[in-house]
Formats: C-alpha cells, sequence, structure tokens
C-alpha cells in the first residue's frame, strides 16, 4: 500500500502500490530480441499473442504481479499447533506467494518446509476483492539474509501459496456470496416488478405520479437486463490499427509521470503506438515532472524507439482541454485517436481491447472502463468505487448493447482522427446561451460522433482515475457534470431519434427520470406524509430495492466488501446529489470548472472579488 498526500493540508491518497520492475517498459514487445532469457520469461511478443489466448495472458500477468505489504502474518509448520506459530512481517504479496521478514531471532524453517501461514490482507494492500482474513498452506521455496532501513540484518523466507489466492478466495469465501448475491439481484428485480404492479392498480388515482413509477423502475430494470447480455468485441491478434495517444495536462504533477509511464507500456506493437503530451501552460512542477520521466524512458527503453514515439508539447497560452486535445490530435500520425486523462492510469493491454471495435468501419469512437485508484482512501472515494463500475460495466453497456454510447469518457476513449478533425472548430467554439463551452468536451465530442457515427463500450479496456476524496470538490466534480449532462442530453435530443428506435425511447426517459426525480422526492417524503399522514412505506422500499440492485451487481461481479457503498451511495444520492439538479437547471449555462483554475475561473473570481470590494466600499460610506 502507498500513501500520496497531494499538498500539506490535503487528504492523503491510499493505493494499491505493486513492486517496481526494474526495467522501464516491461509489457512492451521487443522488436530485436534484446531482452535477456530471465528477462523473457513470461512476457509475451507480439508474434506469440496469436498462439495464446489474452484472457490467459491476463491471467499470467495478474499472477506475476507482486505488491508492497506491511501486516503481521503468522506463519507454523502444518503439523504445529496454533498457538505455536511465529510472527512475521510481510514484504511483499501476489497471489501466488509472499515474502515475509521474521521477527524470530532464530528461524526453525528451511527451504521446502510444508508451512501454514495465517494474515488479514488490509485494504488497499491488493485489489479489490482481495481484502480479507487468509489461512493457507504455503511451501517455503527461499530464504536468504538483507540488511533493513536501520541496517540490521533481517531474516527473509518466501513462500509459494499451494493455489493462488485468487482461487482460494472462490472457494473459501466468495462462492456462497456469488450464489446470494445472485439470487437476490433475482429477489430485487422481482420486488421491484411487484412494486410497479401496485402502481397500475393505483394508476387511475394518480395518473402522473404512478406513470412516472412505473417508467423509472422499467428504465431502471432495463439498464441492468441489457447490460446482463452485454458482450465486448473480443481480440482480434491480427488487428493492431495505428494509435496516437493524446494526454492534456495542466498541473498535474502528482500523477503525470505514471500516466505517461502507462500510456507508453503498452503491450502493442511499437511501429503502430505514439503518445503525444500536451501541457497548457502549468503552474506547477508538471513540465519539469513530464521531462524527468520523459528522460529515464529515453534512457532506459531508447531500443523501443521511444524519441520517435513520445512527444512534449507546450501551449504558447492556456487555452483550455479543448484547445490542448486539438493540438494533440494535430500532431497525430495513426488514423485512431486516445484520449487520456492526466490523472488516469492504463492496464498494459487497454490500448489492445479498446480499438477492437474498429473492425467496424461504422464504429466512431469507444470507451474504456474506468476504475478508482484511490478507492480506499475515505468514505467519499469508496462511494465513487461502486458509482464507477456500475455506471461503465451496467450503464455504458446497456448502451453498447444498441451502439450508442451516450458518453466516451475523458480518462480512456478512442476516436476515428477524420471524425475529430471534421469537427473540430465546432467542438472549439461551442457555446451555449452565449456562453463559451469549456466542459463536458468528453460528452460533447460523442454528440458529434454520434452523429453519423456508432459508438461502443470495452469493458476489458481498463484504467484506473484519482477521484475527488475531498467532499467539496466531490460536489463541485458533480454539479459540472450534471451541468454538462443537461446542456449536452439537449443537443442529443435533436438527432437521437434517428438512431436506433428503442434505444432513442430509452434515452428520453433517462433524460425526463433524473430531472423529474427532485419533485416526485417532496412529493412522496414530504407532501403524502404532511397532508395524507401516510408513511411513505412502498416508496422507501421502491429506493431500497434499487440501491439493494446497485450493491448486488458489484458484489457479484467484483466480489469486494465495498458493495455495500452501493448502498450508502443511493442514500447519498437522495439526500445530497439530487438536490443539485434543480441547480443544475438554472445555472446550467455557466462554464466555470469549480475544481481548477481555468481561464474562466480565474474570470470568475476576478468578478466575484470586484463585486466584494464594491459591496464592501457602499457599506463603508
Amino acid at each position: 500500500m502507498a500513501i500520496w498526500r497531494k499538498h500539506k493540508h490535503e487528504t492523503k491518497e491510499i493505493l494499491t502500490a505493486s513492486r517496481e520492475d526494474r526495467r522501464a517498459l516491461p509489457n512492451v514487445p521487443d522488436p530485436k530480441k534484446t531482452r535477456s532469457a530471465s528477462e523473457r520469461r513470461g512476457q509475451r511478443s507480439f508474434e506469440e499473442s496469436s498462439e495464446t489466448s489474452d484472457a490467459y495472458l491476463q491471467g499470467i500477468r495478474a499472477l506475476s504481479l507482486r505488491y508492497i505489504a506491511d501486516f503481521e502474518v503468522l506463519i507454523s509448520r502444518r503439523s504445529m499447533k496454533k498457538g505455536s506459530a511465529i510472527k512475521a512481517k510481510a514484504v511483499d504479496i501476489s497471489t501466488t506467494g509472499i515474502l515475509l521478514e521474521l521477527n524470530a531471532e532464530s528461524n526453525p524453517f528451511s527451504p521446502g518446509s510444508n508451512v501454514t501461514a495465517r494474515f488479514n490482507i488490509p485494504s488497499g494492500t491488493m485489489p479489490e476483492g482481495f481484502e480479507s482474513a487468509v489461512r493457507i498452506d504455503a511451501k517455503i521455496v527461499r530464504q536468504f539474509a538483507r540488511p533493513n532501513e536501520d541496517g540490521e540484518e533481517k531474516q527473509l523466507i518466501a513462500l509459494e501459496f499451494e493455489q493462488p489466492l485468487n482461487e482460494y478466495f472462490q472457494k473459501k469465501r466468495w462462492s456462497y456470496s456469488v450464489y446470494t448475491a445472485s439470487a437476490l439481484l433475482f429477489f430485487s428485480a422481482f420486488f421491484i416488478i411487484l412494486l410497479r404492479a401496485e402502481s397500475v392498480i393505483y394508476f387511475k388515482y394518480n395518473i402522473t405520479l404512478y406513470l412516472y413509477s412505473i417508467t423509472a423502475a422499467a428504465f431502471l430494470l432495463s439498464r441492468y437486463g441489457f447490460g446482463a447480455l452485454y458482450r465486448e468485441v473480443p481480440v482480434d491478434p491480427l488487428y493492431t490499427p495505428g494509435v496516437s495517444i493524446v494526454i492534456p495536462c495542466f498541473n498535474e504533477e502528482m500523477w503525470i509521470k505514471r500516466t505517461i509511464l502507462s500510456c507508453m507500456n503498452q503491450d502493442y506493437p511499437i511501429d503502430k503506438l505514439e503518445v503525444i503530451i500536451v501541457d497548457d501552460r502549468s503552474t506547477d512542477r508538471s513540465i519539469e515532472q513530464i521531462e524527468e520521466i520523459i528522460t529515464i524512458i529515453h534512457q532506459e527503453a531508447e531500443r523501443f524507439q521511444t524519441k520517435e514515439r513520445l512527444k512534449l508539447v507546450i501551449m504558447e497560452e492556456n487555452g483550455g482541454k479543448r484547445e490542448a486535445l486539438v493540438k494533440g490530435v494535430q500532431l497525430a500520425k495513426h488514423n485512431l485517436v486516445v484520449f487520456v486523462d492526466s490523472d488516469s492510469f492504463l492496464e498494459p493491454d487497454a490500448i489492445r481491447h479498446l480499438v477492437q471495435p474498429f473492425q467496424d468501419p461504422r464504429m466512431g469512437g469507444v470507451a474504456g472502463r474506468t476504475d478508482v485508484e484511490n478507492k480506499y482512501t475515505n468514505a467519499v472515494t469508496k462511494l465513487q468505487t461502486v458509482r464507477y463500475y456500475i455506471a461503465f460495466r451496467i450503464m455504458k453497456a446497456a448502451e453498447s448493447w444498441f451502439d450508442c454510447v451516450t458518453c466516451l469518457s475523458g480518462p480512456l476513449s478512442c476516436y476515428r482522427k477524420e471524425l475529430i478533425v471534421q469537427h473540430t472548430d465546432a467542438w472549439l467554439n461551442q457555446t451555449f446561451l452565449g456562453q463559451k463551452a469549456t466542459f463536458g468536451d468528453d460528452r460533447s465530442m460523442t454528440n458529434f460522433i454520434l452523429r453519423t457515427h456508432r459508438t461502443s463500450y470495452q469493458d476489458s479496456a481498463i484504467c484506473s482515475t484519482i477521484v475527488p476524496s475531498d467532499m467539496s470538490v466531490f460536489l463541485k466534480q458533480q454539479m459540472r457534470w450534471k451541468r454538462s449532462w443537461l446542456r449536452e442530453s439537449l443537443r442529443a435530443g435533436l438527432f437521437i431519434w434517428r438512431k436506433e428506435p428503442f434505444m432513442s425511447l430509452f434515452f428520453y426517459i433517462g433524460i425526463l427520470v433524473p430531472i423529474a426525480a427532485p419533485v416526485i422526492v417532496v412529493y412522496n417524503l414530504v407532501y403524502v406524509p404532511l397532508w395524507h399522514h401516510i408513511f411513505p412505506t412502498t416508496f422507501l422500499t421502491g429506493l431500497f430495492m434499487m440501491a439493494a440492485l446497485m450493491s448486488l451487481a458489484h458484489l457479484l461481479l467484483r466480489k469486494s466488501r465495498l458493495w455495500v457503498y452501493g448502498l450508502v451511495f443511493c442514500l447519498f444520492y437522495e439526500l445530497v446529489l439530487l438536490w443539485q439538479m434543480p441547480v443544475a437547471w438554472v445555472t446550467f449555462w455557466k462554464s466555470t470548472w469549480g475544481t481548477r483554475e481555468t481561464p474562466q475561473d480565474v474570470e470568475a473570481n476576478n468578478r466575484k472579488k470586484a463585486r466584494k470590494q464594491k459591496k464592501f466600499r457602499f457599506l463603508r460610506f
């Protein structure tokens, strides 16, 4: 586990930290075969990719990852009683084994010994789903001594588990949970249908209310239904079109190095992948960090033609994210362009998966899946973890069934270059009610693409991103997203009916339901109890069942203890986030971000200061 502090007074971010590879780009295919035998072990070359299944290779890569650890482990010979166990400290851990530092002065074990290890993996040490108590048989495969940070020599032993941890959890921990989640998911959906049957019975007494109730339930259940039917485009090993990755950067000194490294460290032919970083006149140390990682990559991986494939461009003046993205597109030499946010990190096979839907010539854009990187920081990030996963794996997957994903999200999305060029002027100069559009660039570009082409979603094209861990920043982000959602939904509504009819129907319902939600909540939770003296049992039960759908879907698909935060998120949404919608109705033309100092934010802050000064002078005199 790694702990990062953004600034002196900001929240510590808890990230899962894997043991660093001594090579800068360990996953890049080696065209000259210059790696040593040990380096090639477990590494797939591009030529081998057609002979081995992609799922198998993903599994091999996951098994080889080692994560930095710091927790207590009890080890004993299998014949010994539990009370005779020796305490040790975990140094690092993988799904196949663990490295331990012994606290005991003498080491009673030797290589080849069969032992039992007992430990509790803390949240954030390994990927989501591994946080649990473990009692597993293992074999000591190596022991050695080395000095610790204080110069004191410590005994270390390496254990190999008899079965990988993912298999262990599947059998010991998650089997009943998965069955239970599946049954409860069915029960929740069935119960929601029963509640809506009540709405049909009482429909004549309040047509508007019960029509909304039936429509909202049908819309939600349809999303989960089509999400369950979703199947991604499988990987064709021979399909590797040219790809240019564009990373817009503004004041992202904390994360930009890792972002660049993840984009370069792709299992993709080196002659078909380039990375372009466009700095939008950052005022922090972003440029210094970018230049530092570029130097390291050039020095340590020059044989991968990094000098030709990795570029830094600094804008002449701060023009905003769209200007930076367009600059990168203008420099791109390949026909597919991938946009990656400067605080997002790609999995090594993300690009290989992301490009597969473009085998269809009618495909204009594809979104990858975005997970939360700092999920274990606090309750705010845990809420977002469940929400992000359902938003992508269920909601976008449901839209992808119709090849009509309405938002190709900023952290990871791919477009045909000619389509971006075609819409560049309209995208850069977009205004709404006289105000320049400065955010919602992903939804805006998606709307341009959707007019003439298909859009899709690839669940196996995975990146992780840093989400707000401060509540005030999170709320500002959500307000900005709601404003862009309203603006771009109005735009999409003008043409979406020309697409697939069934999808179009649910698109319009998806607009009306959240817009009307605040009124419905006030009616059921305030008006009915106060005026009719009736407790809103049915309404609250329906909300709980809908929250259960989110949580249980996360439990079933992710097998993570964070599933319960789906229930918490739904409660938080009803109490807090829902009430941002009415504010967004009357302010959705605003162009300020609220979470960073864009030119529009600077201008707005100056106007605000001027008004305060004017008011102060008035009160003074």
